[in-house]
């Protein structure tokens, strides 16, 4: 597995991760996996801040963090967790699983950061069974036209993706979240903070749900 390493990012994060949860984070996690079972794949872990949301319902967590500083700190997480979390290197693009593992896939701000969203996306579905869920937590793009839109991709052509870990916020997750084959069935889009103009404010919340084979 080729070695990610952010060190600065990593601790920024490790620190902000935190503070975020404290300001309303937290109740998004939660929300995000809410009435999930079964096998589930969290994709970009990064330091487990997801693990003590996850319902009882829920059998395994594969936790897949490839940032080496992020992936010790999920390890230490998964210690205090309520449910099995098992945390290896992996990336988006090539996740360590078999084809229709898991019952459900969370990503949270993570769809934002991965070098190209179809081919994370293409993996998510291949991991996933037929009828398995994708429940995404993510910045996305303002809308059209705003100067916000504006903003995000001034500074995504500055030094905001090598400052925040490679994070993208002019993408328009949903709309590639389509383009892979899944169905959204839930959505909710926000700003966090509320009355924040940040380029990274604009939020999504959903589910998605990948078809089942149709018969020939």
């Amino acid at each position: 597995m080729a070695a990610v390493s952010h060190p600065v990012f990593a601790r920024v994060y490790e620190r902000l991760s935190v503070a975020m949860d404290r300001a309303g984070t937290a109740a998004f996690r939660r929300d995000l996996v809410a009435g999930l079972s079964g096998r589930v794949i969290e994709v970009g872990a990064g330091n487990g801040r997801m693990f003590s949301h996850y319902p009882p319902g829920v059998t395994q967590v594969l936790a897949v963090e490839p940032e080496r500083r992020l992936r010790a700190a999920a390890e230490r997480a998964a210690a205090d967790a309520p449910v099995p979390v098992t945390v290896v290197d992996g990336l988006a693009q090539a996740l360590p699983a078999g084809d229709s593992e898991f019952d459900a896939a969370v990503v949270a701000l993570v769809l934002c950061t991965v070098p190209d969203q179809a081919s994370a996306l293409a993996e998510i579905s291949r991991v996933l069974r037929p009828e398995g869920q994708v429940r995404f937590f993510e910045h996305v793009a303002a809308e059209e036209g705003s100067g916000l839109r504006r903003a995000q991709r001034f500074v995504e052509a500055t030094l905001w993706p090598t400052l925040f870990g490679g994070c993208h916020p002019a993408r328009d997750t949903v709309a590639a979240i389509a383009a892979a084959g899944f169905e959204v069935a839930d959505l909710r889009r926000f700003r966090f903070p509320a009355t924040s103009n940040s380029p990274s404010s604009p939020c999504v919340l959903g589910r998605a749900v990948k078809p089942a084979p149709t018969a020939r």
